[in-house]
């Protein structure tokens, strides 16, 4: 995974402050997990048990933010929650995807 432990601590601070807490877990996946790629966006999925409000203002958020934790790079924020559609990326990103 091409990411620095200092990066992902940051990454999991991000999600959890700005979840007020309540999210429970964060997956990396895409094309950050293979180490001989360069460049590229960061697909992250955040996992929560209860429902979101705000689903889009609060993606945007922790995006920003940890875009900002990585100096620019750009963030792909993705929800998964009781109260919100499932979607094949949330199968990929479950199978694919690393928890931080």
């Amino acid at each position: 995974m091409r990411l620095t432990e200092n990066q992902m601590v940051a990454i999991r601070q991000v999600a959890h402050e700005t979840s007020e807490g309540k999210c429970l877990s964060v997956r990396v996946f895409g094309s950050r997990l293979d180490d001989q790629a360069k460049g590229g966006d960061l697909d992250l999925m955040l996992e929560f048990s209860d429902p979101v409000e705000n689903p889009a203002l609060l993606a945007a958020k922790i995006a920003a933010r940890a875009s900002r934790v990585l100096q620019g790079r750009k963030v792909d924020v993705l929800l998964s929650a009781p109260n919100l559609r499932h979607l094949p990326i949330h199968d990929i990103a479950l199978k694919q995807g690393i928890l931080l």
